[in-house]
């Protein structure tokens, strides 16, 4: 029995173990450097956080960081792949919406003329657009459920790149997420926008859309009434450009990898790229600007996270030169 008990307590002492991938090192760094970003921004309109309405959120983040930890104590790569994706996103996520907060309060003049006028330029007539839409309800219910599904989207690419081991994949596109986000939050502060509004009651079958909604969140945040951040409510007030559009476009890029799941995994992104100006109430130019930034997203990221040549260990080098004689010479 005591030997049986020694067996065992070596076993447990030697079980392997994942190291922490350095691969992941760019997504931290970005995450850590949004964190100081909202520091800087949100300085000296002192944001407060309701710490009641908090306790989901840091419930969700030290239940990934076990997730994490679990799967790398006990030496199982998908779990630890997936559960670091999902920790780095849901941080992404957080940050980014109060980043996004700090920045629109201290944000100038609006930006909506502009775009507007961009979009007569490219051609986009939207009141004939909305019109028309509102005699399909069939197609506003798939285009609405289909932009209203990107965190869906999200949780499907992770789980499914994760479960068969396309880790690679998988890091790029967390990356390539985090790094557009970044991006995109920080011009949105330099072109602040309400966003492409129309009033839903002058149409019969048309939902309002988000940035219909968020009218009263961008003005509290413009006129300094709103201070208290409630982490169950944060909204995506960045018109310009749009991060949906961004994001699907990664999405794209992620489902080539599996090709069970590519054709329709595509289809389910471009639905949401074409319904974003609708139900996301962006303009055309928010959409065009966001599928712009996501190639480049995507190849910066993968050098960040590209899988170095490890250096030739000393045993190898001297296998491949030959037997030494007495003398220690080759």
């Amino acid at each position: 029995m005591a030997l049986q008990a020694y067996n065992l307590r070596s076993t447990a002492m030697t079980a392997p173990t994942l190291p922490a991938d350095r691969r992941d090192i760019p997504s931290w760094v970005l995450i850590a450097a949004m964190l100081l970003s909202f520091i800087a921004a949100e300085y000296p309109h002192a944001f407060s956080i309701d710490w009641v309405r908090a306790v989901p959120a840091a419930s969700a983040l030290i239940a990934l960081s076990v997730a994490v930890i679990i799967g790398r104590r006990t030496a199982r790569p998908r779990l630890a792949a997936g559960a670091t994706a999902f920790l780095q996103m849901t941080l992404f996520t957080l940050l980014g919406v109060v980043l996004a907060y700090a920045l629109a309060a201290k944000s100038g003049v609006l930006w909506d003329d502009r775009l507007a006028v961009a979009d007569r330029v490219i051609g986009f007539n939207w009141p004939a657009v909305l019109a028309l839409l509102d005699k399909v309800p069939a197609a506003i219910w798939v285009l609405g459920l289909a932009y209203h599904s990107l965190t869906v989207q999200m949780i499907v690419v992770i789980v499914a790149l994760s479960s068969v081991s396309k880790f690679d994949v998988l890091r790029t596109t967390v990356c390539a997420a985090i790094l557009s986000g970044f991006v995109t939050i920080l011009i949105s502060g330099l072109t602040p926008a309400m966003g492409n509004l129309f009033d839903p009651s002058h149409y019969r079958h048309l939902w309002p859309s988000v940035a219909w909604l968020e009218q009263g969140l961008i003005a509290g945040l413009r006129d300094g009434s709103r201070k208290v951040l409630d982490l169950t409510m944060l909204m995506g007030i960045v018109s310009f450009p749009s991060f949906h559009a961004t994001l699907a476009a990664i999405f794209i890029w992620s489902f080539r990898a599996m090709p069970v799941l590519t054709v329709p995994g595509a289809a389910w992104a471009v639905l949401t790229i074409l319904a974003t100006p609708v139900f996301g109430g962006h303009y055309g130019a928010d959409v065009i600007m966001g599928l712009i930034l996501a190639p480049p997203a995507i190849i910066v990221a993968h050098r960040l996270t590209r899988r170095r040549p490890s250096p030739c260990p000393p045993s190898s080098a001297l296998s491949a030169a030959g037997p030494l004689d007495r003398e220690g010479r080759h």
